[in-house]
């Protein structure tokens, strides 16, 4: 019987079936390098409808199990597997990009022991001795994971880089917006409101942007209160010329908002996913049983993480070049703990974290499309190297 690797893709946050290319450009190229490499299997691809990425991981996590429980059943009734809890001729290799590769292994992570990571541990407990560690994993699991398969999965967080370098952006862009609203007072009030508006000013730009622990936007009932970012920018607008600036600049004003704020909500949005990013504990030991689990049973995990390279010049921050590096990734790398197999994927064309996070696929704006396709396949190919694979008859006809 000639056996079969699914591939089974899974977008990340805000994502959809076009996270991975039109017409599934990257999930159908992948899967033909990986069939070129692997003859001895069939490989095909299935994609996780959109889904909505807030709420609760653990339910998230529930339904895509269950979806997926469902395909693999009936790959392994049409190829009429006798038994395919012990045997199966179908194996799963989960891709994931981004929040896509913590519900990979998460789900992993809950068919090996039954006992997922999110909600196992108590991050207020000091010595988090309370908790209760999964048990040991079982080589029974069906559907069956080959591998976790990640692309640029903050499995450790998000780089610290990534809110540094976007706040002092922020922070400059918002000087730039109130220098302007100025300007509209000097029209409306003339030289002397002008001059008092830029004492005022001043002080103003210092608290322009609501601080990071109390920041909520993109929720729109915080929009129109002082709660939000829209509550000072309202008072900006009006220390900026009194009615007549508000006339003429409130325009202005909520469009400097919306640029100014926007690749900051992306990037902190994702700690809307249930908030797991900021769970360190949790983050460390999703990937300590993922380790676990390629060791005791082979089952493949990697990381292609993001790194800016020749164009991130065109955006570097002396301030924040000078605390955290010049090495710019989207995701926090491990330094010394085993955590899989990470590998860099440069891309020479992004300017920030955030776009080269959200363009790995695209060709046109990743000049390394396609060493990391062929770099994921010659992964993918090194967690086969096993017996399931061999085992899998070869249908080439042989002269």
């Amino acid at each position: 019987m000639k056996k079969t690797l699914l591939l089974c893709f899974i977008h990340g946050f805000k994502g959809g079936e076009t996270t991975f290319g039109p017409n599934y450009a990257f999930a159908e190229h992948l899967r033909k390098l990986i069939a070129g490499a692997l003859p001895k299997v069939h490989v095909q691809t299935i994609v996780y409808p959109k889904y909505e990425t807030r709420g609760d991981l653990g339910e998230c996590v529930s339904r895509f199990s269950d979806w997926l429980l469902n395909k693999v059943i009936d790959l392994e009734v049409a190829a009429g597997t006798p038994s395919p809890t012990v045997d199966p001729s179908v194996r799963v290799l989960l891709v994931g990009h981004s929040m896509g590769g913590i519900v990979a292994a998460e789900t992993t992570i809950a068919l090996a022991s039954e006992h997922p990571i999110h909600n196992s541990v108590d991050e207020d407990s000091p010595s988090k001795s309370t908790t209760n560690l999964p048990p040991p994993p079982n080589a029974l699991m069906f559907p069956y994971i080959q591998g976790v398969l990640a692309f640029d999965t903050p499995f450790l967080g998000i780089s610290p880089g990534v809110f540094a370098r976007t706040a002092e952006s922020h922070y400059a862009a918002a000087s730039t917006a109130i220098s302007q609203l100025s300007g509209l007072a000097s029209l409306w009030g003339g030289a002397k409101a002008a001059d008092a508006n830029a004492k005022a000013n001043a002080n103003l730009a210092r608290a322009a942007l609501p601080p990071a622990e109390s920041s909520n936007i993109g929720n729109d009932k915080d929009k129109a209160t002082d709660k939000g970012g829209w509550g000072r920018w309202g008072t900006i607008a009006m220390a900026a010329g009194a009615v007549g600036a508000m006339a003429a600049g409130g325009a202005a004003a909520y469009y400097n908002k919306e640029q100014i704020s926007r690749s900051l909500e992306w990037a902190t949005s994702h700690l809307e996913f249930v908030g797991c990013l900021a769970r360190k504990e949790e983050l460390r030991r999703r990937v300590a049983y993922m380790v676990r689990l390629n060791k005791e049973l082979g089952v493949g995990f990697g990381n292609f993480y993001t790194r800016l390279g020749q164009s991130a010049g065109a955006k570097q921050v002396s301030i924040t070049e000078t605390v955290l590096g010049k090495d710019r990734t989207f995701c926090v790398v491990p330094q010394r703990d085993q955590a899989g197999d990470w590998r860099p994927a440069v891309n020479d064309k992004a300017t920030d974290e955030p776009g080269a996070h959200m363009t790995m696929f695209e060709p046109k704006e990743n000049p390394n499309y396609e060493k990391l396709a062929k770099d994921a396949r010659d992964m993918v190919v090194g967690w086969l190297r096993n017996d399931w694979y061999e085992s899998s008859s070869d249908d080439t006809i042989r002269s």
